[in-house]
């Protein structure tokens, strides 16, 4: 009698055992928040002669709900640090902005897109969600 007692006690703590891991399993999962998934892509040309025109082509989207987008272009050259090129009209959906311009010294540029999500068109507080890695042309 004492046998099946201890065999009992053993297979009910396994059980319990297993449900408490099963259950700490989902709690775990169910923490880990869900992210966003989006992309920004840029291209523009290795090379560039001075006085000729560069085009920067840009292109982003998001599937977060409830947010317009807005793709901007940024630049950074001569020692000027990084600003706004130009940027998209905010949208639903996919955003595409393109840039030219001509560079005017020799040097390097490095242009970035990055990609806001904006709550209305007027929104003056935009939620940076993306950018692009930064892409480098020589000027020569």
């Amino acid at each position: 009698m004492t046998r099946t007692k201890k065999a009992g006690l053993k297979t009910r703590g396994g059980r319990v055992a297993v449900i408490g891991a099963l259950g700490l399993a989902s709690v775990a999962l169910a923490a880990v928040p869900a992210f966003a998934k989006g992309t920004v892509d840029i291209t523009a040309p290795h090379t560039a002669h001075v006085g000729k025109t560069i085009t920067i082509k840009a292109h982003g989207d998001d599937d977060s709900a409830g947010y317009l987008h807005q793709l901007c272009l940024e630049e950074n050259g001569y020692g000027e640090g990084w600003h706004q090129e130009n940027c998209s009209a905010a949208v639903k959906g996919d955003a595409r902005v393109t840039a030219k311009g001509t560079a005017a010294a020799p040097g390097d540029l490095k242009f970035r897109a990055v990609l806001y999500g904006l709550t209305s068109k007027h929104d003056q507080h935009p939620v940076r969600l993306h950018a692009s890695d930064v892409v480098t042309v020589h000027v020569r």
